[in-house]
């Protein structure tokens, strides 16, 4: 049976189709096929010049993370002054000891359909590392000097229509520019926006909910626009699509137009519940459509309240953040949107609420995960003002480039719900002297100009100063980092009336590693290169966790903290910056490769309140300790538990006040090492058994266990699965001390992408398919290919089976 469509009908959907494919607005994302070298070359912004024999790259791409590790890149005799330092000594591996010095050029070939006049095409740059210099064909079209900025520019009158385009950029990164690794190359995507003259300004709409009960919200839309005759329309839709909401304003003249639009039975953004909403922004002149846009947002009040800090959708709710610096481990700084999920909900399973973006300015995929998953941020703009802490830092633009770099953090981000508060430094030496104080007052009513709904917070150092010269007075939000003897007197006299821990602990510890005799200790250094992982070490100006912990539990006015660090990251190796090989730090709550060291239970214990704690320390392989005193730690959310070695017991341990270490640790501190199991039961508050866990001795090496992230990924050319790869004996006991030679082979719809070990004082190199274990452990990432299918990765050693797991890409 043949069906016949009547001509009236046939007309309509043919009407239908054509005005659904006629956008007005496109967004291309520049990633593949890039051409990029090292150094200095001449002409190399020219469409003639010759870049057959460049390196094919896809952006985002960070440059310097295949190394090698040198030494002698990044060797300084310098005097750390944030440390207090007061001799000049040759430090090693602060910005990770990888190859970031120097000049870099990318050549991206693209085209442009032809466009009618009154058209315009945007090119924004999420970041690139740095002090970027942007041509196309052949011409200037502008610089960016801060390498984590985001910025745009008008390419409108560069474009050759219809033709083969040239887009050229030149980065340089300086010695002694920055205090961590930064990263190297276009290392956060680039878009080009293609658009109507007459239209939405980029980054021009700000939206905000003023108002929320449990019946109404308002949501109130003010939008910069260039045009005039125009009419706006908005369709706000929920998480599923369904337009909940529309408003309609008309304007004749002027460059904004405001709305104020209902929602009825809001659903509020918060951190268990990160509902979203979508406005459906469609700009008409007469009937003619001229521009359209989708922004993402959340129905949420945030206010900060004397004695109790944050009131989130009114409740009060205690900042449980961790500290992140922009690289991603062995992927370097190039931005991946499944490794920053990986990292997010490791931390989200640890109870984690909040991120402060350490010490620049967050990516915009995090912060859409942030949005997704229920996270606040706290994001931060500069590590220095005008004063100097490196010679060759963003000193060198402040007086500049400041306002224009806050005016596009504030301007890009400011809608994303996840974003409650603004800083507008860290550690800066502008604490010291009146010019300081006039650029804090001059920073912070700018961010107050720009967003007038978000507090703006300062990462202060200093502390025993900025209480006497009025510096710390001047913040909506005083941030402390560290210096809790200072508190009380904070409190006292700064007229805020709460005190948050912008930076906190930065206790030092390596995954698996436990030295003897335990004890606390101030800048402790071992002939390893490593820190003991019973978490009592730290910096001689940090502390251990039990000490925020109880500043928190005693004082409403202690609104949370902000952990140094939830994950290692590249450089910065304290307390080992004068130790060689050290290229990474030992801050982290998680290591390098991202698994949890022993902390990172110790802090579950508190801030996840929904599941079950129970983790002991040390293992139980210490083979010519026999009889040595071995202390025994459990990390629990249980308030008790009973410890046996080979069944017999070694007592009850209960939390108590009494000590610092005794509120959120039980601790067998007599434990003599002898081979077998050890079992800690923990009892519930009737003094039930509620759970228990035992860790046996293992034997020798013997195969590999495999454990994915995810066993499914998609085929996208961009999405990874991390797998933790795990020497165990016969039995499956992890064996702790395990150092094999790993090997790696990936075959099928993927490929092999980078592992790391988490070991800081390691010179293999990341992107190498071989490394060895360390602490029985190491972590493979695989990336997927543009095809569906399955991915398998097989894990060799000499005198072990081999291992091996399937991913499906789908």
């Amino acid at each position: 049976m043949k069906t016949i469509i009547p001509v009236l009908l046939l007309l309509v959907l043919f009407s239908a189709c054509s005005t659904s494919e006629k956008e007005v607005r496109k967004v291309y994302t520049l990633s593949n096929n890039w051409k990029f070298t090292r150094g200095e070359v001449s002409n190399a912004e020219k469409p003639d010049f010759n870049a057959d024999a460049w390196e094919t790259v896809s952006v985002p791409h960070d440059w310097a993370i295949k190394g090698p590790f040198d030494k002698e890149i990044d060797k300084q005799t310098v005097m750390i002054t944030q440390n207090q330092e007061k001799v000049a000594t040759e430090k090693t591996g602060r910005t990770g000891s990888l190859p970031y010095i120097g000049v870099g050029w990318y050549r991206k070939t693209f085209e442009v359909p032809a466009f009618e006049a009154g058209k315009k095409a945007l090119l924004v740059f999420d970041g690139a590392m740095s002090e970027p210099q942007v041509f196309i064909n052949g011409q200037k079209v502008g610089e960016w000097k801060y390498g984590y900025a985001y910025f745009y520019f008008d390419i409108s009158d560069y474009l050759k229509q219809g033709e083969e385009n040239l887009l050229a950029v030149r980065l340089e990164n300086k010695g002694e520019s920055s205090r961590w690794y930064p990263g190297a190359g276009i290392y956060r995507k680039v878009q080009l926006i293609v658009k109507n003259d007459v239209g939405f300004d980029q980054w021009g709409t700000f939206i905000t909910t003023p108002f929320i009960s449990d019946e109404l919200a308002q949501v109130n839309i003010k939008t910069d626009i260039s045009g005039d005759d125009l009419k706006l329309v908005t369709d706000i839709k929920d998480a599923n699509g369904k337009v909940v909401a529309t408003g309609t304003t008309e304007r004749k003249f002027g460059d904004r137009m405001v709305q104020n639009i209902a929602v009825n039975q809001p659903q509020r953004w918060g951190i268990e519940t990160p509902n979203l909403y979508t406005a459906n922004m469609k700009l008409f002149r007469g009937n003619q459509l001229v521009d359209e846009q989708n922004i993402r947002f959340g129905i949420r009040s945030v206010e900060y309240e004397r004695g109790k800090g944050l009131i989130l959708n009114g409740e009060v709710t205690k900042f449980k953040g961790v500290c992140l610096h922009h690289d991603l481990g062995p992927l370097g700084a190039a931005v991946n949107r499944a490794a920053l999920k990986r990292q997010l909900t490791i931390l989200k399973d640890m109870g984690c609420n909040a991120i402060r973006s350490s010490h620049n300015m967050p990516s915009m995929e995090q912060l859409e995960l942030c949005d997704e998953m229920g996270f606040l941020m706290l994001a931060e703009s500069f590590d220095e003002w005008a004063r100097p802490k490196v010679k060759n830092g963003y000193n060198r633009f402040f007086n500049d480039w400041a306002e224009k770099d806050v005016v596009n953090l504030v301007r890009a981000t400011r809608n994303h719900p996840s974003i409650v508060m603004w800083s507008a430094g860290n550690e800066v030496p502008d604490q010291w002297g009146n010019q300081g104080i006039k650029i804090a007052k001059w920073l912070q009513d700018l961010f107050h100009r720009e967003d007038p709904t978000r507090p703006v917070t300062m990462g202060m150092d200093q502390v025993a100063n900025t209480l006497k010269n009025g510096f710390g007075a001047i913040w909506d939000v005083p941030g402390l980092n560290y210096r809790l003897p200072l508190y009380d007197e904070a409190y006292e006299r700064f007229p805020q009336g709460f005190i948050m821990g912008s930076e906190t602990a930065s206790t030092v510890s390596s995954r698996g590693i436990y030295k003897f005799p335990v004890e606390e200790f101030k800048q402790k250094k071992y002939p390893d290169g490593q820190c003991s992982s019973y978490d009592l070490e730290a910096c001689w100006w940090s502390n251990i966790p039990d000490a925020d912990f109880a500043w928190q539990d005693d004082y409403d006015w202690v609104i949370g903290e902000f952990v140094w660090t939830g994950f290692d990251y590249l450089g910065e190796p304290t307390p080992y910056d004068e130790y060689w090989p050290s290229r990474s730090s030992y801050f982290g709550i998680c290591d390098l490769a991202g698994l949890p060291k022993d902390r990172y239970y110790l802090y579950r214990s508190r801030w996840n309140t929904e599941d079950e704690t129970l983790h002991i320390l040390p293992h139980w392989n210490w083979e010519g300790r026999e009889g040595e005193v071995t202390p025994v730690f459990a990390y629990t959310n249980y308030n008790s538990a009973e410890l046996f070695v080979n069944g017999k017991s070694q007592g009850i341990q209960k939390k108590s006040k009494e000590t610092l270490l005794s509120r959120n640790r039980l601790m067998w501190t007599d434990v003599k090492y002898e081979p077998g199991t050890i079992k800690i039961v923990a009892f519930d508050d009737k003094g039930n058994p509620a759970t228990e866990k035992e860790i046996h001795t293992a034997g020798a090496p013997h195969h590999f266990v495999l454990n994915a992230d995810r066993t499914e990924i998609d085929a996208d050319g961009n999405d990874l699965s991390y797998i933790t790869v795990s020497v165990v004996d016969k039995d499956g006991n992890l064996c702790p001390n395990a150092e094999n030679q790993l090997n790696f082979e990936v075959e099928g719809a993927g490929d092999f992408k980078a592992v790391c070990n988490g070991d800081a004082t390691s010179l293999e190199m990341f992107h190498l398919p071989t490394m060895k274990a360390f602490g029985g452990k190491l972590v493979v990432t695989v990336q997927s290919q543009e095809e569906a299918g399955k991915i398998t990765l097989r894990v060799k050693s000499e005198d072990l089976e081999t291992g091996q797991i399937e991913i499906n890409c789908i």
